[in-house]
């Protein structure tokens, strides 16, 4: 076992809790796959779900969904669907049974198995940005995507304990040609990451491409990669009832290889969803639930996960909308129909925020907290999404971290906890009425972990904080962002590996990658 010594040490930042004393940019939480305590908010009641269900299996017997690949139709014509041209119709037998197969949680282990993570349950785990094609600092100001940048990202995905997931790309690296850009990108996460990563479905030789150097960067062969799932993709509908035919060929591709595919349909209610919230729960649901019936109809038992991306549109300007309290209400919804098909669910952490601004974070908050009480596994787009997803910005990264931490420590039964010590009746006898607890003993053994202690936000008063320069929330993320960057260091990986992975990429480039249409 070779270990690439010059590039591939250990794991950025505290990323494995390994870096010399005094090294960090910051003091993070631990890794750890955070578990949801909370009961989910259900605003449906019985009759709500059972109503939004009838729909949804309305949809799909009696409209149904445009499946723009053929050989989806002929697959679910097999299956005894009914089908006209690309229009699919199915029963809701035929539906439920399919769904039968499909498990309520599963794992994914990365290249590091440290770093497996649940899919289901009360699990929770977080996603960076992904997919912008432009990318904004307190430096430079938006610009498009570019490599560097890409990399950038990468790094902090990597530092940061509380994002468990290396997505998609966290901005579109344009100066990278498309056909070997997936080549290049794969490389540059399986390196500089070691955690659970993810394949655009845009084209065979993509998903196939990404899944070989999975299997290359951890020295799997071809039965130890199909055996338990090591990566992912997630696709979208084309709303209104449409699913295209790259996605559906590339989930198709890794479900026959038992790797988990995430449908996630895009439905903004009042433009290509009614605007009603529970219609468009409901087309957003026929919409998903059509995709997961054919990949379990393909390889029943394979892992999948159903995804909402309902939120609303402003009706003045036609723009998307995020963090609303409709996105919440169709978010904590779709949670309530995912437990009642018994699958794992994906949301996200979004806002229409152009900067990382007060709306920025509140809108993204929102969203957040739409995802804790909605009983969401998994939360893409976690950090460092602006612009409706147009722009990824570093700045934002950070202060999302700060509020993905908060949320980790909420979850922490200390936070709550009943027994005699957490109590503290003696404490309380103790100081009595006319003393404090900053001395006493009770509060001296715990001072240093009773609380949450932040990197970002600033607690001193206004005379302290100006008297030591005044410094507003983007320039300290601004300043931790680049603090992170100066001292990271990549995770290790097999020196072996690495060469194999390098080989592979050569080798795919010099064939021409994907096929493009420029």
């Amino acid at each position: 076992m070779n270990d690439d010594a010059g590039r591939r040490k250990r794991a950025g930042g505290r990323a494995g809790n390994k870096q010399r004393a005094g090294s960090a940019a910051i003091e993070q939480m631990p890794w750890r796959i955070p578990e949801n305590p909370d009961r989910p908010t259900e605003p449906l009641d019985h009759d709500g779900v059972l109503a939004i269900h009838r729909t949804t299996m309305r949809i799909l017997r009696d409209i149904g969904i445009e499946f723009l690949n053929p050989e989806a139709v002929s697959i679910l014509k097999k299956a005894g669907c009914k089908v006209d041209g690309t229009n699919v119709r199915m029963d809701e037998s035929f539906v439920m049974e399919m769904l039968g197969h499909a498990p309520a949680s599963f794992t994914i282990t990365p290249r590091n198995p440290e770093r497996e993570i649940v899919i289901g349950g009360k699990k929770m785990v977080f996603v960076n940005v992904s997919s912008p094609p432009n990318s904004w600092d307190l430096e430079r100001g938006k610009r498009s995507g570019d490599f560097e940048t890409f990399k950038d990202f990468m790094k902090l995905t990597q530092y940061f304990n509380c994002i468990h997931i290396a997505g998609g790309y966290p901005v579109e690296p344009i100066d990278i040609h498309p056909s070997i850009r997936h080549l290049d990108c794969l490389f540059e996460k399986l390196t500089l990451t070691d955690k659970v990563c993810h394949a655009y479905s845009l084209g065979a030789e993509r998903v196939e491409d990404v899944m070989e150097m999975v299997r290359i960067a951890g020295g799997l062969s071809e039965d130890e990669f199909r055996a338990k799932p090591r990566m992912y993709t997630n696709i979208n509908s084309v709303s209104p009832l449409k699913h295209d035919f790259p996605m559906l060929d590339g989930a198709m591709r890794l479900a026959r290889r038992g790797q988990p595919v995430v449908v996630t349909p895009f439905t903004l209610a009042g433009a290509m969803a009614p605007v009603t919230m529970s219609g468009a729960v409901a087309l957003s649901l026929a919409e998903g639930l059509a995709a997961i019936a054919l990949l379990q109809y393909i390889n029943p038992g394979c892992p999948v996960a159903i995804g909402t991306f309902t939120s609303n549109v402003d009706m003045k300007s036609g723009a998307p909308a995020f963090g609303t309290p409709e996105y919440m209400r169709a978010t904590q919804m779709t949670g309530q129909l995912a437990r009642f098909y018994k699958l794992p669910m994906r949301s996200s952490g979004v806002c229409a925020a152009n900067v990382p601004d007060a709306q920025g974070m509140w809108e993204t908050s929102n969203s957040l907290w739409a995802a804790v009480t909605s009983g969401t596994n998994m939360v893409y787009h976690a950090a460092g999404w602006l612009e409706g997803g147009l722009i990824a910005s570093p700045e934002k990264f950070v202060m999302d971290c700060e509020v993905l931490q908060m949320i980790q420590r909420y979850f922490e039964e200390a936070t709550w906890a009943t027994t005699e010590d957490d109590l503290a009746f003696d404490a309380i006898r103790e100081v009595g009425p006319n003393g404090h607890y900053f001395g006493c003993q009770h509060t001296q053994e715990r001072y240093t972990t009773a609380f949450y202690s932040p990197f970002v936000s600033d607690w001193r008063n206004y005379e302290a904080w100006q008297l030591d320069g005044a410094v507003e929330t983007p320039e300290r993320a601004h300043r931790i962002y680049k603090a992170i960057l100066a001292e990271f260091e990549a995770p290790p990986i097999n020196g072996d590996h690495l060469e194999e992975l390098r080989r592979f990429v050569a080798r795919r480039k010099q064939e021409g990658g994907a096929p493009t249409d420029f």
